[in-house]
């Protein structure tokens, strides 16, 4: 499916993946979670359980992650330009790359679309190496097959080190 083909009102699964390092970030991630749900042309479907994982990137506190499948009737750019404007809401500010943050929202699948922009990529370019996106999503869609590499988050999930993400709870 390509982008134009999401402007024909028809609606598409998609996952994101949530974090908060900053603040109260159960709070924070439940909230935005809430605030999602309530977001024209997107409804929540289904959403993970909540990860403790080692912070990627500079030296900053453990992250609170987990992930969401959304039906959307929305395109992929109407999608993301919505999760900056709920980051922006809840105090996100960035500072420098891979630091620490309020909420960090990022869309990692829509339906099969491969989609390389200069300010969207999708399946995001980084998800297959990192444990705290596979393992939430694994627990919530382990069949969806991820376009670029063919394979079940299932698979991908038994590729990487999940020893530092632990369940909340």
């Amino acid at each position: 499916m390509s982008e134009a083909s999401c402007l024909s009102g028809k609606s598409a699964r998609c996952a994101i993946a949530l974090g908060s390092n900053l603040g109260d970030s159960l709070v924070t991630l439940e909230a935005a979670l809430k605030v999602l749900a309530q977001s024209p042309g997107i409804t929540l479907e289904v959403r993970a359980h909540w990860y403790w994982t080692k912070a990627v990137g500079p030296p900053q506190p453990d992250y609170l992650n987990g992930c969401a499948l959304l039906t959307v009737t929305l395109t992929p750019h109407a999608l993301l330009k919505t999760l900056l404007q709920i980051e922006a809401k809840f105090g996100r500010v960035r500072r420098e790359r891979w630091g620490a943050r309020t909420l960090d929202l990022d869309l990692l699948l829509f339906d099969d679309v491969i989609l390389d922009t200069p300010d969207l990529q999708i399946p995001h370019p980084h998800m297959t190496e990192r444990a705290f996106v596979l393992v939430p999503l694994a627990e919530i869609a382990p069949t969806w097959i991820e376009p670029i590499s063919g394979k079940a988050i299932a698979e991908l999930v038994q590729t990487v080190d999940c020893s530092e993400v632990r369940l909340v709870l």
